[in-house]
């Protein structure tokens, strides 16, 4: 692991991280083709791919709905157990996410308010590469059933060694998949997976938003259907960030490390200390226990390669370098963990106490781990409920909302010059202040338009709205006739 030793006074910055950040532009340029391919020939490029990829031929790409109801017949009673705790317990905490439709109405009968409106169609993508993830499973698919999703989708490379009675997917994703809720498999995988979720084949057919973890090729894609289609995020590497003082065990920060850094040989592994002394057991702490992993060549690449150490001057620079690192996982190994909570700005999940294990977040805590990388917690949040649904702004006016809120329209939109956004509320309020016959086709042939759309309101009267003086009755009359002729 490199190291960055900060001055007193000396705040860590961005550029000393060294980041990638940007995905490679050759990988691009290949998920670029895979999704043109997929758009333009369906299923017969999702069958070469898989032939020339995975090394998997098959006609058909569904898996048969008997081998997911039939999912738990192929893993042991431990496993079931650990997986319907964990899908228990991560849909409790989801639950606590949703929100209802709600509105509001102000004095004049204006009615205001927010539909939420669950997506109809959720495509999660769960990797199936150098490891099996039944965890993502659960992460991705429970909480689009908590938001009312209708049809949840998983796809997944076909695995040429795993159980063909499961259809060619590990077991234990497929038993993931059946406790969450998942309504249908397909075994397909990599950026021609993501291309089929966006704009659909003919047996593949098209969602509305993809989530899910992938490789470098996974995440080009879903960069390059953003906007086609709705996407969680961008996703980088794995990224852990532990902060520790001089109560922290060395030995137990050092599991913790390799707890990311055995994801992938580009995960980020950080350790922020006050204590290069500390720092210094902890790196001889990872050399035994990488001794005996049984990954132990994709840990110690990820820890060489994309390992820091930061030594600060002081608490306060510590937490600062926090903040800056913005990590996808940040374990508080401190004293007073609980007391630094506020200062902690950025972050995807924060683990708080020599106790919170990062690992039981990405099984069973309940909170999401699908989180923001590469620093892109300082403005992103971690997978919810929220990410499959949409919200519909509800916007009720009654006419005497429209005669409090007219004025101040049409002065805006003279402001930016749009005559007709002024005129589309000016003809309104006519037919309100003067009867329905003042908008007809005669009376507006010979006004002057402009001096309609664009009246010389006064301040008093674009503060307050016009007053109006029709009578409710005449109000009445006014706006059941604007909407189109009389019966």
């Amino acid at each position: 692991m490199k190291t960055i030793t900060l001055a007193s006074g000396e705040r860590l910055q961005a550029p000393q991280l060294t980041r990638k950040g940007v995905l490679p532009e050759h990988i691009v340029d290949a998920a670029r083709g895979i999704v043109a391919a997929v758009r333009e020939r369906g299923d017969e490029a999702l069958r070469g791919y898989c032939r020339d990829l995975d090394g998997v031929d098959l006609e058909t790409f569904r898996l048969p709905a008997e081998a997911l109801d039939h999912a738990l017949d192929h893993v042991d009673d431990a496993f079931r157990a650990a997986l319907e705790k964990a899908a228990a317990q991560i849909r409790d905490f989801h639950e606590r996410e949703v929100q209802q439709s709600w509105f509001t109405t102000r004095a004049d009968g204006t009615m205001l308010g927010v539909k939420v409106t669950p997506v109809a169609a959720a495509g999660i993508y769960v990797p199936g590469g150098r490891a099996q993830y039944p965890s993502t499973v659960l992460m991705n698919a429970v909480p689009a059933k908590v938001a009312g999703v209708p049809r949840i989708v998983m796809v997944t490379p076909p695995q040429k060694d795993a159980d063909p009675v499961t259809g060619g997917i590990s077991p234990y994703t497929l038993a993931a998949a059946k406790v969450a809720g998942v309504d249908e498999v397909y075994t397909v995988g990599g950026a021609q997976a993501v291309a089929a979720l966006a704009y659909g084949t003919e047996s593949v057919p098209k969602v509305d938003k993809i989530t899910g973890p992938g490789n470098a090729y996974v995440a080009a894609a879903k960069q390059i259907v953003s906007g086609d289609v709705g996407i969680d995020m961008v996703a980088g590497p794995s990224e852990v960030c532990v902060l520790a003082d001089a109560t922290a065990n060395p030995m137990v920060v050092a599991a913790d490390l390799m707890a990311q850094a055995e994801h992938d040989p580009l995960a980020a592994c950080y350790l922020v200390t006050c204590d290069a002394s500390f720092a210094a057991e902890v790196e001889r702490g990872i050399d035994l226990l990488v001794a005996q992993s049984p990954r132990a060549e994709i840990t110690r690449t990820s820890l060489d390669n994309e390992g820091t150490i930061v030594v600060a001057a002081d608490l306060d620079a510590a937490v600062d370098a926090v903040n800056t690192i913005a990590p996808e996982h940040l374990e508080l190994h401190c004293a007073d963990a609980l007391g630094l909570l506020g200062s902690i700005r950025n972050a995807g999940a924060i683990f708080v106490g020599a106790w919170s294990s990062e690992p039981l977040g990405d099984y069973v805590a309940g909170p999401n781990h699908t989180l923001p990388t590469g620093g892109t917690a300082v403005f992103s949040s971690p997978l919810s409920v929220d990410d499959f649904i949409k919200k519909s702004s509800v916007i009720c006016y009654t006419p005497a909302g429209l005669l409090r809120d007219a004025p101040a329209t049409q002065t805006l939109a003279q402001g930016e010059g749009l005559w007709a956004h002024a005129l589309s509320t000016a003809l309104r309020r006519r037919a309100l202040e003067q009867g329905k016959n003042a908008v007809s086709y005669e009376a507006l042939a010979q006004t002057d338009l402009t001096q309609v759309a664009w009246p010389k309101d006064d301040a008093a009267t674009v503060a307050a709205g016009a007053s109006g003086s029709a009578s409710a009755e005449v109000a009445g009359a006014a706006a059941a006739g604007v909407n189109g002729r009389e019966a």
